[in-house]
């Protein structure tokens, strides 16, 4: 799969805590791999539509060099099944809602993002939001191992 004008957008449930933390991660590790590429992340609720990400998640990116202060939470919207190439849910429930909303002829764009990774390829990534420190570090640990994957894949000629 080559990288010119691809697309990936992240999933989970409100867009302030997983999701935004995918989209820092591989914008980062994109950027150091060359790849031109479309990134965002959306969330499949509009809890938070505007906000931005959770101030716990942005501290623990920060202090591995993710800056996530500009993003904003959004939901996803009908269009991005047709806009984006990849679409990369951070768990199982976000990723059925996906495929109750997206077209038939978009599914084989949905896949969980874990899926790109060697740490935990069949799980999922696990919403922090009620947790403490060790949680966040967690997020960032899984989203980190499938973000250097999916660069890997996008690579392929």
């Amino acid at each position: 799969m080559s990288s010119k004008g691809k697309s990936v957008l992240f999933v989970c449930m409100g867009n302030i805590c997983r999701s935004p933390t995918a989209e820092g991660v591989f914008r980062e590790r994109a950027a150091v791999a060359g790849l031109e590429l479309l990134i965002d992340s959306a969330g499949t609720h509009g809890y938070h539509a505007g906000e931005a990400p959770d101030r716990r998640s942005q501290k623990h990116a920060l202090r591995r060099g993710y800056d996530l202060s500009r993003q904003r939470a959004r939901q996803v919207k009908a269009d991005d099944f047709q806009r984006f190439d990849l679409i990369l849910a951070m768990d199982q429930h976000n990723l059925a809602v996906l495929k109750d909303k997206c077209p038939p002829e978009q599914q084989h764009k949905l896949k969980l993002l874990l899926s790109y990774g060697r740490l935990d390829p069949q799980g999922e990534v696990p919403d922090p939001y009620y947790g403490g420190d060790a949680g966040f570090e967690r997020v960032l640990d899984l989203i980190e191992d499938a973000a250097d994957g999916l660069v890997s894949a996008l690579r392929q000629p």
